[in-house]
């Protein structure tokens, strides 16, 4: 079934950091505050899965995706088939998601979405975000920082973390950067160590003039 716009997928290669844009992405309507994953033992008062989630929980294994989804797939980002290539691979690819700073967090979900619907393991992915905490994270930190670090240390699951922690977060196959607000330099500072943690696959969501020129920079 051919795709549409709104459903950008996401490759993988070997090449060098490079950027393809995509079509502009408009803030879309925040999503309900993932609770947690089944992974995680459930506290009380936490908040329930979201549907997403729960329907990855609940059902049995999602099928491999049809062969003509990716033969028609539109221009843009596509999400990589699971190759799972080493974290320790030279040079990541590199991928934008052009998004307003509203609308960047909501990318960010998306593309984590792609990823797993197109059979990546939740825990070779991880997502950074330079303004306000994914709620997840939010949520997690609440029950304290060692709580909250070893679900990373676990790597079982997607985590989810700002930016400016990216130093302490491990490298993944797969990062997911969010450029949602923050401090000015916020992008420039954080984004270099993004991707020296992405071990096959960057994708970046946020303003694209900006973040070329902060590739450019640290090429």
């Amino acid at each position: 079934m051919p795709l549409t716009p709104e459903e950008p997928q996401i490759h993988e290669s070997a090449q060098g950091p490079r950027v393809t844009p995509a079509a502009s992405r408009t803030a879309q309507t925040p999503r309900p505050v993932p609770g947690p994953r089944p992974a995680v033992v459930p506290r009380p008062g936490r908040p329930g899965p979201s549907p997403a989630a729960a329907s990855r929980a609940g059902s049995a294994p999602r099928p491999a995706p049809p062969v003509q989804r990716a033969a028609q797939a539109t221009p843009g980002p596509v999400p990589a088939a699971p190759t799972a290539p080493s974290v320790s691979a030279a040079v990541p690819q590199v991928q934008l998601i052009p998004a307003s700073v509203e609308g960047a967090l909501d990318a960010a979900e998306e593309a984590v979405d792609l990823l797993l619907d197109t059979g990546r393991a939740p825990g070779d992915i991880l997502v950074l975000t330079t303004g306000d905490p994914h709620p997840w994270a939010a949520h997690e930190l609440s029950f304290g920082e060692a709580a909250y670090w070893a679900q990373h240390d676990a790597g079982d699951d997607v985590f989810y973390a700002d930016a400016a922690q990216a130093e302490r977060a491990s490298g993944r196959p797969v990062v997911v950067f969010a450029a949602n607000g923050g401090p000015a330099d916020a992008v420039a500072g954080t984004l270099p160590a993004a991707l020296a943690r992405a071990g096959a696959l960057l994708i970046v969501c946020g303003d694209a003039q900006q973040i070329n020129s902060v590739l450019s920079a640290s090429v």
